[in-house]
Parts: C-alpha cells; structure tokens; sequence
C-alpha cells in the first residue's frame, strides 16, 4: 500500500494535515536558512567594527553599517552613542535585543500552533470515522467487522497523521527556538564585549 493510498484513506481531514506538513516545512526551512544568514552577518559586521574601534577610524562606522540589516544595525547604533548616558544606553541597547529578538522568533509561532492543534485535527478524523461507523451500521442494519472496516481504516489513520504531524512540528519548534536562543545570546554577548571595547578606546 502507498502513501496516496493510505492518504486517501484517511479521508477529507488529511487535506488540513496535508496543508499544516507543508507550512510547517517551509516556515522551518526559511528559519533556518534565515538564522545561518543572521549568525554570518551579525559575526561579519562585529568583525568590522572590531577592527574600526581597534584602527580608531569611528567615521568609517556610517558607511559600515549602511548595508546592515536594521536588526543588527541599530543594536550596534545603541553601543556607540557617545551622546547616552549609563541608564540611558542600557535601556535603549534592551529595547534593540528584544527587537532583535522578536525578529528572529518570526513565525515561529506557526509550528508552535500546528504542534498543539494537528492532533485535535486528526482526532476530529477519528470521530468522523466513528460516526461513519455507526451509520455504515445503522444503513446495513447488523453490526460486523466487514461493515465498519472502511470507515474504522479513516479514523485510526487520520489518528496517525495527525500525531505524526504534531510530532515533526513540536521537534522542529523546540529546536529553532534553543538554536534562536543560542544566537541571541550570542549577539547579546558579542555587543557587550564591543561596547568594552569601545569604552576602552575613549578612556
């Protein structure tokens, strides 16, 4: 038996899990190539301004940070405002993690709402399936494996899909948001190291 038989097997419901397979692969994959993106940026520029603050030619900053994205741009924007003060500067670099932060959690709140409601999904086939039994019953008017087999074959694979659909996008959900955890960190990190950097050199 091949997967199309089995999928049509499955009845109507498998065509909502079908759709939530598909978003939950293509909003993975555009996170991941998104976050790799992002960690070779943020490590590419911090690189640069590292090497300005060391060279002390500040005025090459503007020109450095052009073709920035904005969610790098202005977390490194809020390190080198000389015209802050301490509470200042630490409340504005905040607001520019949290930006940050939220801009690479993006969408990820698809797999998490596809991880929680795909099994409610399949288990709305199984009842489907259920109620498709009794009146596959009722219509033969006797009870027997050979009346309620189809339908019963419906519920326990929409069962299934459901399960195996919540499966892959709860496994990727939890792993995009440690890795998004790991590079926030990291960026965090980066940016405070910086800022001593900077401070340093003024001093």
């Amino acid at each position: 038996m091949n997967f199309i038989e089995v999928f049509k097997q499955g009845g109507f419901i498998m065509y909502p899990l079908l759709i939530f397979s598909v978003a939950i692969w293509i909003v993975a994959i555009q996170k991941i190539l998104y976050l790799v993106k992002f960690k070779s940026d943020a490590k590419k520029y911090h690189d640069e301004a590292s090497r300005i603050i060391v060279q002390q030619k500040l005025h090459e900053m503007e020109v450095l940070y052009k073709n920035c994205p904005d969610v790098i741009a202005k977390a490194h924007y809020a390190v080198f405002d000389e015209a802050l003060g301490k509470d200042e500067y630490e409340q504005r670099l905040q607001r520019r993690l949290s930006e940050t932060n939220a801009d690479l959690k993006k969408n990820l709140w698809i797999l998490g709402t596809i991880g929680s409601s795909a099994p409610f999904v399949g288990l709305f086939g199984t009842v489907w399936g259920i109620m498709g039994s009794f009146k596959a019953i009722g219509g033969a008017g006797k009870a027997g494996f050979a009346v309620v087999a189809g339908t019963i074959s419906e519920s326990l694979i929409a069962t299934a899909g459901g399960i195996i659909v919540a499966v892959f996008a709860v496994v990727l959900y939890n792993y995009l948001q440690t890795r998004i955890s790991e590079i926030a960190r990291e960026f965090r990190n980066s940016l405070g190291d910086m800022a001593d950097q900077f401070n340093g050199m003024k001093r």
